[in-house]
């Protein structure tokens, strides 16, 4: 048995690049996480991770109105690894996060109204799960089946956190 699942708390670098295709839409942007420690006998360290995030379909299109530089948002999704050969023929090498679900966690500018919604990609749809609400989204309570990675892979030549966690 395998398992392929991540889940990230963090706050977006960037507002998400939007792509669209045919019969497809992508959103991209960079995740920051921090981990604060202090070692034997020093001084407090924080360390930065920064996270590759894809959306696709309608979480993509939640990503393009919801998500802006600076927002904290929980990632729930997949590992996915590709590489590319770049302008100078040079093989390249990205990890990405494949998102199924984006919850915004909120940033300090917005309203109360916003944080604490989730979107989650599923086959017949994608579903709002915050309790402040239906937003024209399914309900909390109808079911939901995981996203099932369809889509086009494109090459990319290009790419203060909290440290609580909701859980």
């Amino acid at each position: 048995m395998s398992f392929n699942k991540v889940i990230l708390v963090g706050n977006v670098g960037k507002d998400p690049e939007i792509r669209r295709f045919e019969n497809n839409i992508k959103a991209s942007f960079s995740l920051a996480t921090s981990e604060t420690y202090t070692p034997k006998g020093g001084d407090k360290v924080t360390q930065t991770e920064w996270h590759n995030i894809v959306a696709w379909r309608r979480l993509a299109e939640l990503s393009e109105n919801y998500i802006r530089k600076g927002s904290q948002i929980l990632v729930e999704g997949k590992l996915r690894y590709r590489s590319y050969d770049d302008r100078d023929g040079n093989k390249r090498y990205v990890v990405e996060v494949e998102a199924e679900v984006i919850q915004l966690l909120g940033r300090k500018s917005d309203s109360p109204g916003q944080q604490g919604q989730s979107y989650q990609a599923g086959s017949q749809g994608y579903q709002n799960n915050s309790q402040g609400g239906n937003h024209g989204y399914s309900s909390p309570s109808q079911p939901s089946s995981p996203m099932t990675g369809e889509g086009p892979v494109e090459d990319l030549s290009s790419h203060d956190t909290a440290d609580d966690l909701p859980f």
